[in-house]
Formats: C-alpha cells, sequence, structure tokens
C-alpha cells in the first residue's frame, strides 16, 4: 500500500509512521509527503529518507477546484493508495475527499466527539480537555470528510489526567498514544481488515 503523508509541522507522527514500516510493523511505503509549509520539518524528514516531498498550498492557485485538481494529479502520479494527515492544518480540497473516500486518515488528541471541531487543534485541545474538568483524555484516529475531526472513528486509546496536569504535561502524555495508534490502524487498513458501513467501523 502507498502511502502519502500530509503534515504541516515537525512530523512527529509521520517519523512514527517510518518506523512502524522500518520495523515490519506497518506492511506498507510512504510514496509521497505533502506539506503546505515550506519550513516544515516533516519535509526534511521527508527528504532525508529519499522520499518524494511537495510544498503545496492553496495560497498558490486561484481557486480551491484548481488546488485540489492539482493535488489529485500528485496522488495519482504516485500511486498513492491512502493519505494519512499527521499534524496536517488545513482542510482537504472536497473533491479530494471524494475520490479518495473512507482512504484519509487523521490522528486527533482527544476522545472525539469530544473536544473536536474547527480551532481545535494541538494546545488549544488540551486547553479545551483540562477547563472541562473531565478525568480522562486520549487520542483518536478517524476518517476524514467534509467537517473538521467528524469521520467515523476507528481507533482510540485513553489515558488518565492527573490534577497537576498542564496542556504541555497532558500533550506530553498523549502524545505516545498517537504514535502507538496511528501505526496500528494504518497497519489494518494496510491489511484490508478494515470495514466501514456508514459510521461504524469494523477491524478484524
Amino acid at each position: 500500500m502507498n502511502i502519502a503523508v500530509f503534515a504541516s509541522g515537525r512530523g512527529s507522527n509521520f517519523q512514527a509512521i517510518l518506523k512502524a514500516i522500518d520495523d515490519g510493523k506497518l506492511p506498507a511505503r510512504v510514496s509521497l509527503l505533502v506539506s503546505n509549509n515550506s519550513n516544515a520539518g516533516a519535509l526534511e524528514l521527508a527528504r532525508s529518507r529519499n522520499i518524494p516531498a511537495i510544498h503545496l498550498s492553496q495560497k498558490q492557485f486561484s481557486s480551491e477546484e484548481t488546488y485540489g485538481e492539482q493535488l489529485l494529479d500528485l496522488l495519482a502520479r504516485h500511486r498513492v493508495d491512502l493519505i494519512a494527515l499527521a499534524g496536517y492544518m488545513k482542510r482537504v480540497p472536497v473533491m479530494v475527499i471524494d475520490r479518495f473516500r473512507n482512504k484519509i486518515l487523521n490522528i486527533h488528541p482527544a476522545l472525539l466527539p469530544s473536544f473536536g471541531g474547527a480551532g481545535m487543534y494541538g494546545v488549544h485541545v488540551h486547553e479545551a480537555v483540562l477547563a472541562a474538568g473531565v478525568k480522562i483524555s486520549g487520542a483518536t484516529v478517524h476518517i476524514v470528510d467534509e467537517k473538521y475531526d467528524n469521520g467515523p472513528i476507528v481507533m482510540q486509546k485513553a489515558v488518565e489526567i492527573s490534577k497537576e496536569d498542564t496542556p504541555e504535561t497532558l500533550a506530553a502524555k498523549i502524545l505516545p498514544i498517537e504514535h502507538e495508534i496511528y501505526p496500528q490502524a494504518l497497519a489494518a487498513f494496510a491489511g484490508n481488515r478494515v470495514h466501514v458501513e456508514g459510521r461504524k467501523v469494523w477491524i478484524q
């Protein structure tokens, strides 16, 4: 299975995906790295591994349609089967979601459907979780649809919150969980073990 990783930042989940491939736990290859940020660490990581790394932003195009067409052409040329969003801070064009229906995954640093949606990314998620006073948080792998953090849930893992936790310490607790479950979810897709029916997802 050929995976395209979309990332905007340093690429820690991208690194976890590559490690799972190296360790034989994920039967796939990353055939493309796309970033909307020309300074993203993920681009450097990809190039150090001889993975095609492309800076592509909607700002470079006159419309979402032309941007989406360019993305689809890029994905086709690299024979991409599945897209993994790994800290990608931009909305995926609708035409790309349509073409890759149920084949775009995202990792979110909370237990969806709580603490998701527009503006819920990075430290903002952990601030909202702590402000709500909940006792657990965690990470969620979900399928991407037209709304932020709305698609069917594939996999989750929880962690307890202590009264001493800050947004930074909670993030540090959850990041290893992200690095654990994201490759596991991708491996399930690579092994054709995932079945999607509406909002229900089964893993064999």
